[in-house]
């Protein structure tokens, strides 16, 4: 299962969101603080919609602690990327946790701190609201919005 979790960061470092989705099991479920639980193919979109807004852009990863413990994974990684909304640089620290069934990701969850991020993201608006229950709410209901408009637009 390590080379699981290698191959879905390596896809993820060269943007393939096909080879990301590829290694989550149908009924995957997946969570982090800015979409809140996404399950399923709603999974996989996220990182296509995700991946197709970085082409071409100053979007890079780290992956620094690949470990296995029993039937979890869990990976110390990166992000690098400028905020699309503010153009402001975001240097995102981020603890995944994964679960494999069938030779499959079955569980992905991502924790990061939301309020540092807000911070870079959004600069005083962040730093102002960043570490509120509203915020995470609010970010979680205009991602998932985001995500539900992707979706509408690739199945047409």
């Amino acid at each position: 299962m390590r080379a699981l979790m290698q191959d879905f960061y390596i896809a993820f470092s060269a943007l393939d969101a096909e080879k990301m989705a590829a290694c989550y099991h149908p009924s995957v479920r997946f969570e982090d603080p800015a979409f809140g639980v996404l399950e399923g193919a709603h999974a996989g979109n996220m990182w296509r919609m995700l991946c197709a807004s970085q082409q071409g852009k100053d979007f890079k990863i780290n992956v620094s602690q690949v470990a296995m413990k029993g039937d979890r994974g869990l990976v110390r990684w990166e992000a690098f990327y400028t905020f699309g909304q503010t153009g402001r640089k975001v240097h995102n620290v981020i603890q995944a946790r994964f679960y494999f069934r069938d030779g499959k990701i079955i569980a992905h969850r991502d924790r990061f701190n939301l309020y540092r991020w807000s911070r870079q993201a959004l600069g005083a608006k962040g730093a102002l609201i960043g570490w509120t229950p509203f915020f995470r709410k609010a970010l979680q209901a205009k991602t998932n919005k985001l995500l539900a408009a992707y979706e509408k637009q690739i199945s047409a």
